[in-house]
């Protein structure tokens, strides 16, 4: 997988309370398991940016409302996209993408990473928030 996918997530209404899916073993995107986490972010607090080595992310915003930019090697932008309880979506990232994210909610939204990787700090990238551009 090379590309950026974003994958519209059913979300089951019920009155005791909602069932939202994230990620089926059976689905194309799923890459095998090794570790799922929780990342938050504040309304208009900025996390950029980094890119993973190894890791292919599977993102999906339970709860708030999230911005997402992506851009490859060139610096070009290859998706810029907002996601969360009003757009469930799962977005799927392969290794080597630059991304950064900005909180819209209101209050403090949660991001769930479901991964193929275990967390490994030597996995990664970092780079300035001046780096890219955050649209």
């Amino acid at each position: 997988m090379t590309q950026i996918i974003i994958k519209p997530l059913k979300k089951i209404n019920l009155e005791e309370g909602d069932v939202l899916h994230a990620l089926k073993s059976s689905e194309e995107e799923f890459n095998g398991f090794e570790e799922a986490y929780f990342s938050t972010i504040k309304k208009n607090k900025i996390k950029a940016w980094k890119r993973h080595l190894l890791m292919t992310m599977n993102l999906i915003i339970p709860i708030g409302k999230v911005q997402f930019n992506f851009y490859d090697d060139n610096k070009k932008l290859l998706k810029n996209t907002i996601v969360g309880e009003d757009n469930y979506c799962r977005i799927t990232v392969p290794p080597m993408i630059w991304f950064g994210f900005k909180g819209l909610s209101s209050n403090t939204s949660y991001i769930l990473n479901i991964s193929d990787e275990p967390h490994n700090p030597s996995e990664v990238e970092r780079k300035p928030l001046s780096f890219l551009n955050f649209l």
